[in-house]
């Protein structure tokens, strides 16, 4: 029988109390930047893609934070004790050649099409409705099993916690981010995303140190004797050993997850928006920073955590002692409450509650954004009212928040009562999530891409991802349900089929029957901007894409008003002055919104984004963990270094993402100070 760790109280109280405070912080926060940065969340452009003028460490904090899910700290622990020292390599490994990639198509799309708000409005302007349509369903099922899975698992973790019901967590957890994300917008959610990572990664290399230091660990060398001596005997691993990288389980489960993450990372439109909102100079060096030390999470805590869980479970020290981990409660997480519990008490326990609150209301903020920015401009502003104001599409923005909070709540409650678990949706999500994302890459890279290629590539490869998946399924159980469709190879299997073959369909088809794209077509999106910012209720004069694609009309060109990267003239690489719009022009008179040194500069960064993505993912799937695939258990020395390689790593990345940020930002910070304390000496 389960024990509860905390209170119901402990649990209500955490929860409602910081969602109240990141209220109230981002409500300040926004009103600094508008009294003081000139940085308006009443502006669409501001709500959804920050004007376009986020710095690198900003970025870097942002990008880090949405991927620092749960999964990656309170579950590669989980894992880490079912399978031993391999799996928090092969999970690490697989967030971050996703993080590379989106930086080389990020700086790909600030040259082929500047002024997106989202990845859609590509497909819309290339292939027209229907794929518009079909990839509007595609990214946001991704986000809902997504962000679902996440709600769910987290609220999971918070019952098996304090005894709160299930269904009050899955509606608490969204709750106060719909509230911040809704005033704050993008912007609000960058500063979030930055309380976020720093109070997370604070608690982390905290849990990992202090729980490694405890007399009942004994550091390193006692670490290493005390697993070693615990003789759990784990199933396809190298004799059975929690010490060796020779783990099948490992293996299978690394792959799906990083089909699994490329998907959550290239048909979540949360990742582009952050890209979309980043400084020209800002894409590539944020996100690469990001795909380096984002390893240090699952590798350092993950280890430490899972491995000190075997060590000391079956010891008087264990809370629950002499009851065991049952193989429910580690697939729900609660393996690292569980070590806390027993090694630091109750105090440590309830930061754990807080890192919990902290890594799913980032993961949730983000998704909001992204959905909301799907429902105002791909969908109302698209085929409802394509002249909306800036004001209108604003305000459906804030629906879309609001509506989206709603139903992941709901269907977090509805996963909870199908029987759905974090564990299935690992290996459900990839196979429907990754049919798009070849063709989309392949959207912004290949102008020989067809409309039907990259329609009927996604569909037949969706089709062919379930058929794998559900067949093997039935082939190794002889039954399809909740539980054998959660098994790895089928999984596996059918992730790959998902991934691969709407390639293989969309050139075939495409070589089939053969067209070229006139990249120019991409430039005709627009900024969402009214004429009279003192009254954005007025119609909007530049008209949406959907306006654009079915009248193409010469004539009054309206003036644009001058637009640049940064809040401040001095910045490195400016966007010039939009002096027309190129949505109402013919196409041999499109003009890039950028001149040619900036534009020189992205070629740069693109080059540079692509060496590095190879690069990356040759150190870090195979380089890296494939020559440790061999019959060899880690010795204690070999050991040590491990740990204090990835100890080296967390301290790392708290400098990458907290740090510099801090660093890099040190203008627009002693401008709000400096403008808070001059309104100070005004009241006096």
């Amino acid at each position: 029988m389960a024990v509860e760790l905390l209170t119901q109280a402990d649990g209500y109280g955490i929860i409602i109390g910081l969602s109240v405070l990141f209220c109230l912080i981002i409500l300040g926060a926004v009103r600094i930047q508008k009294l003081y940065l000139s940085e308006d969340s009443d502006q669409s452009e501001m709500f959804m893609v920050a004007n376009r003028s986020v710095g690198t460490g900003l970025t870097a904090s942002a990008v880090f934070s949405s991927w620092m899910w749960i999964n990656e700290s309170v579950f590669s622990a989980a894992y880490a004790y079912k399978w031993g020292i391999a799996l928090p390599i092969w999970w690490a490994t697989g967030l971050s050649f996703q993080i590379a990639l989106m930086a080389m198509l990020g700086i790909v799309a600030k040259l082929r099409i500047p002024y997106a708000h989202t990845s859609l409005e590509i497909i819309k302007m290339r292939y027209g409705r229907y794929a518009h349509w079909l990839f509007i369903l595609l990214n946001l099922v991704n986000n809902i099993f997504g962000c679902g899975s996440m709600i769910l698992a987290g609220a999971q973790l918070v019952t098996g916690m304090t005894g709160m019901h299930v269904i009050a967590a899955c509606i608490l957890i969204p709750a106060g981010v719909v509230t911040y994300t809704a005033v704050g917008g993008l912007k609000a959610t960058f500063l979030t995303d930055f309380l976020h990572t720093t109070v997370a990664l604070i608690l982390l290399i905290y849990f990992s140190l202090a729980v490694l230091t405890n007399e009942h660990i004994g550091g390193f060398s006692g670490l290493y004797e005390r697993v070693k001596a615990t003789n759990d005997y784990i199933p396809g691993n190298y004799e059975g050993s929690l010490l060796t990288m020779k783990s099948k389980s490992s293996v299978h489960f690394g792959l799906v997850l990083k089909f699994g993450n490329l998907a959550l990372v290239l048909m979540d439109t949360a990742f582009w928006q952050k890209s979309f909102a980043s400084e020209v100079h800002s894409t590539v060096p944020a996100y690469g920073l990001v795909s380096v030390v984002i390893l240090a999470i699952p590798w350092c805590t993950g280890t430490i955590i899972g491995l000190s869980a075997r060590a000391i479970e079956k010891t008087p020290i264990w809370f629950d002692y002499p009851n065991t981990l049952t193989t429910t409660q580690v697939n729900s997480g609660l393996v690292m409450p569980y070590v806390l519990r027993s090694l630091l008490g109750k105090g440590t326990t309830n930061g754990l509650l807080v890192l919990i609150f902290m890594a799913i209301t980032s993961t949730v903020s983000s998704s909001m954004i992204a959905v909301s920015s799907i429902i105002s401009l791909d969908f109302f502003r698209t085929y409802i009212n394509p002249r909306a104001s800036d004001r209108r599409t604003l305000q459906v923005s804030h629906w879309g928040v609001f509506f989206h909070g709603c139903f992941m709540a709901g269907f977090a409650i509805m996963l909870e009562y199908a029987g759905a678990t974090n564990n299935w949706s690992t290996y459900f999500r990839p196979i429907i999530s990754c049919p798009g994302i070849l063709p989309l890459i392949l959207t912004l890279l290949w102008s020989r891409q067809t409309k039907l290629g990259a329609i009927l590539g996604a569909i037949l490869g969706l089709f062919s991802g379930l058929a794998t998946w559900l067949s093997l399924s039935w082939y190794w159980s002889g039954a399809i349900n909740i539980q054998t469709t959660q098994d790895q190879v089928p999984g596996l299997y059918g992730s790959v089929v998902s991934f691969f073959s709407p390639a293989v369909y969309s050139v075939i088809i495409s070589l089939v029957w053969p067209s070229r794209f006139d990249w120019r077509e991409l430039l005709r999106i627009d900024l969402i901007e009214d004429e009279s910012q003192s009254n954005s209720s007025l119609q909007s004069k530049a008209p949406s894409s959907e306006a654009i694609s079915e009248t193409l009309r010469t004539g009054n060109v309206s003036e644009k008003e001058a637009y640049l990267t940064s809040g401040e003239k001095s910045s490195p690489t400016p966007s010039p002055p939009r002096t027309q719009s190129n949505a109402q022009i013919p196409l041999d008179d499109v003009v890039h919104p950028f001149d040619e040194e900036t534009i020189r500069h992205i070629k740069k960064w693109f080059k540079i984004a692509c060496i590095y993505f190879v690069v990356n993912v040759l150190i870090t799937i195979v380089l890296w963990p494939l020559p440790l695939y061999r019959d060899w258990i880690f010795t204690k020395s070999f050991f040590g270094g491990w740990i204090t390689m990835a100890i080296i790593w967390h301290f790392a990345a708290i400098f990458a993402v907290i740090v510099y940020p801090i660093y890099d930002g040190r203008q627009e910070i002693a401008r709000a100070v400096c403008g808070m304390a001059k309104e100070m000496k005004r009241w006096r």
